[in-house]
């Protein structure tokens, strides 16, 4: 009989819940809407539906459930006050799925969750020392030191997406204003955008404001869009200082970079390469790498799954 953990990954729209295998083969995956749910008892009961549905599937049980989600506290098992997510306050979501699956449920943030598939699945596996950091909707981030993620006393450690990196800039959603991931990550590549064209400038292939993605921003920098450029390039320096800054706290040997922004490869990776050797302390010179991920596009429920893995191992 094959033993199987179930990776969910909880989004602000969606949550995507699978059924994995020790090598990460995803053996069952089923998506719904996070926001269909009025409350998040329900929203419990719709995830343990599709669980009995892929263990009947699959033909065997579930030996634990690892969860990602936005603000999610390992210590304590709730959600805690995501500005995204559809239920506001504190929600003890590890504790009621267990009361309604019976399984051994942990919860951490997404980002964590996803350092973990990279540490178990992806190209970490033989790294003890390194920073992971999804370029999203958001920017997320977990630092693995000593093969262990660094939680902090309580559960929040590691948000380098919250560092300001513009005193008095972009209003965050977490209520501060400058924060790193309101200009490095895909909403912030658009609001970058945004401002460029309000100011006069235009971007190629761009017609419609209202219709500007970070996908686009890349293409045109990648065509030659002299705007475009400039904006990948004012994301690379921000991200760029930002890690050099990092890698003064924990000394990782490598930088994995993951998420929508960073499928633009090289467009973003080689001057963040430029601006973080330009800014990174000299004692560190030539010790850090900075990568793109391996892990695939279902990254968030493997890792999810690898958080179930560790603490039942």
């Amino acid at each position: 009989m094959m033993t199987l953990v179930s990776g969910i990954d909880i989004g602000g729209t969606n949550t995507e819940i699978g059924i994995v295998d020790k090598d990460g083969n995803i053996l069952f995956t089923e998506t719904i809407s996070t926001t269909a749910f009025a409350t998040p008892e329900a929203y419990v009961q719709a995830i343990e539906i599709i669980l009995k549905k892929g263990q009947v599937k699959c033909a065997t049980e579930i030996l634990a459930i690892g969860i990602g989600a936005p603000s999610a506290n390992y210590f304590s098992g709730c959600i805690e006050h995501a500005p995204n997510m559809p239920w506001k306050g504190i929600i003890p979501l590890a504790e009621m799925l267990v009361q309604a699956t019976g399984k051994r449920t942990v919860i951490t943030n997404d980002a964590n969750a996803a350092a973990l598939g990279e540490m178990i699945f992806g190209a970490a596996k033989f790294v003890k020392d390194f920073l992971l950091v999804t370029l999203g909707t958001g920017l997320g981030s977990g630092f693995v030191v000593n093969n262990e993620v660094v939680y902090g006393h309580d559960g929040f450690a590691g948000e380098l997406g919250h560092v300001i990196i513009e005193e008095g800039g972009r209003q965050c959603g977490c209520g501060r204003k400058g924060c790193l991931e309101t200009y490095v990550s895909a909403t912030g590549v658009v609001w970058s955008a945004h401002d460029a064209i309000r100011s006069g400038k235009t971007i190629a292939g761009v017609t419609s404001i209202e219709k500007i993605t970070a996908r686009m921003i890349a293409e045109a920098a990648e065509a030659g869009d002299e705007t475009a450029k400039a904006i990948i390039d004012e994301i690379a320096r921000k991200l760029g200082l930002a890690l050099a800054n990092a890698v003064c706290i924990t000394s990782p040997s490598h930088i994995y970079l993951f998420g929508g922004v960073a499928r633009s490869g090289d467009t973003i990776l080689v001057p963040t390469r430029k601006y973080f050797n330009q800014y990174l302390l000299r004692n560190y010179a030539g010790k850090v790498s900075i990568e793109l991920s391996a892990l695939p596009e279902n990254a968030a429920v493997l890792g999810a799954a690898a958080l179930a893995w560790k603490e039942i191992s």
